[in-house]
């Protein structure tokens, strides 16, 4: 399972690199309006939805991607948007992960696949928005997540439930730990400091997000790198919620040992719009 999901990584990293390193940014917009197109197929599928309006679904979040790239909105400062989206998260966080699958599945299926398909293009339009800020900028905050999934599932299994003897929320997402979230909040937090001694050396561009929120002081730093790394982890949760409400283990199958898009994109989502707000705000 291991090798496959790192094999699955790396292909989608050869695709995903070079179209983030690339001087035209059209192929990135591109890959990635593709990729959040299937996400919302996913989406659609797990609300209950046809394959029919499943495949709508995704034309309709990728088409609002193209008419936000076509329209320059992409290219606007935008931080009342981040600051609406990032509490939109927080404040779902804080309803569902509380009040756990039985509060979500009474909702209207047109509240509940809007709120999906909004949020998708949200996380497509902040991850456009990143790339044109910089590409130290945008790399940095995949790396964040990256780097919290690797050491959340290391720390996980070499120390889960020896520490703090109780799961994380054994009711949405048993395999998850207190020492998976520890060991990504250190991951991060080492991460972060690094690039930003690195930035500050000029051996790194200066560009990138740690660099950002270190310009304005080490424990706004801090602060702001465990709060983004708590909401990976919150989006992660809330992809698991999701799908115990719809009575699958994985939000599609076309990533082998990741399982669906959403699998592989779930912390990415609320990241990438709040690390926008905490540098635009």
């Amino acid at each position: 399972m291991l090798k496959q999901r790192i094999l699955t990584a790396l292909v989608l990293l050869a695709l995903l690199i070079p179209a983030v390193l690339a001087a035209d940014p059209l192929g990135f917009v591109v890959f990635t309006a593709v990729f959040i197109g299937a996400g919302a197929w996913e989406w659609g599928r797990l609300n209950g939805l046809s394959n029919r309006a499943s495949l709508a679904s995704a034309a309709f979040c990728t088409g609002f991607c193209a008419i936000f790239w076509l329209t320059g909105l992409t290219g606007r400062p935008l931080p009342s948007l981040w600051v609406i989206v990032g509490a939109a998260w927080v404040g779902l966080a804080l309803w569902l992960l509380r009040a756990g699958v039985s509060a979500w599945l009474p909702q209207p299926l047109i509240l509940r696949w809007s709120a999906g398909i909004t949020l998708l293009c949200a996380a497509w339009l902040a991850l456009v928005q990143a790339r044109i800020v910089g590409i130290d900028f945008l790399l940095s905050v995949l790396l964040l997540v990256w780097v919290a999934d690797v050491a959340a599932y290391f720390a996980g299994r070499a120390l889960g439930g020896r520490v703090f003897q109780q799961k994380l929320a054994p009711s949405i997402s048993p395999g998850k730990t207190w020492e998976g979230v520890a060991g990504a909040v250190l991951g991060v937090l080492g991460l972060a400091f690094v690039w930003r001694a690195l930035d500050s050396a000029g051996i790194t561009p200066g560009g990138s997000l740690f660099n950002r929120l270190g310009s304005v002081g080490s424990l706004f730093l801090a602060v702001s790198v465990v709060f983004l790394t708590a909401m990976g982890v919150v989006g992660d949760l809330l992809e698991s919620l999701f799908k115990r409400a719809a009575g699958v283990k994985d939000s599609g199958v076309v990533l082998p040992g990741h399982g669906g898009v959403l699998d592989r994109i779930d912390a990415l989502l609320p990241v990438l719009p709040l690390a926008l707000l905490l540098c635009t705000v």
